[in-house]
């Protein structure tokens, strides 16, 4: 059997290196206690605010807002969904052109007006104003900016246009 004295070790000198690890070791546990008390302290003040609400109790409203907030948003975006559909239905395009329809007779007070769809659906309206007949005002329609039936050259013009606005 082995003793320590094999090892050349004394009793003496590993009870003064067993106390000074106990001393070092009870010197780190103080240590740590002090620091886990600091935190505590800390988190029981990041807990609390000045007026006693509970620091959680302030982040289930933040989260409730956000669901609401959340919610909002998902409403206007089925709603402006809803609004661009249409949109692609309305007249988004405007050409209008004035003219003598019957030179120096009527004077300008005709026009051709264009209105298009963003697929260039839509209509031109041709009214021709002269002082001694009237008013005359014809319509033709237009599918995907052709037009079947012969048109004037202010109404060609009013129509390439309102293709381009």
């Amino acid at each position: 059997m082995f003793t320590l004295k094999d090892f050349g070790l004394e009793i003496d000198m590993m009870v003064v290196i067993s106390l000074a690890l106990i001393l070092i070791l009870m010197i780190l546990c103080i240590i740590l206690l002090a620091k886990t008390s600091n935190l505590k302290k800390r988190y029981q003040s990041f807990m609390s605010d000045l007026d006693g609400k509970s620091l959680e109790a302030a982040f289930q409203k933040k989260f409730a807002n956000v669901d609401y907030i959340n919610e909002k948003l998902r409403e206007v975006d089925t709603r402006l969904n809803g609004i661009d559909t249409n949109l692609l239905k309305t007249y988004q395009k405007v050409g209008i052109v004035k003219y003598d329809a019957f030179k120096e007779v009527g004077g300008t007070l005709s026009f051709v007006l264009t209105l298009l769809t963003k697929d260039n659906d839509g209509f031109i309206l041709n009214s021709m104003h002269s002082n001694s007949e009237g008013c005359y005002t014809y319509i033709k329609e237009v599918k995907a900016g052709e037009v079947f039936v012969a048109l004037s050259e202010e109404e060609t013009q009013s129509l390439e246009e309102a293709k381009r606005s």
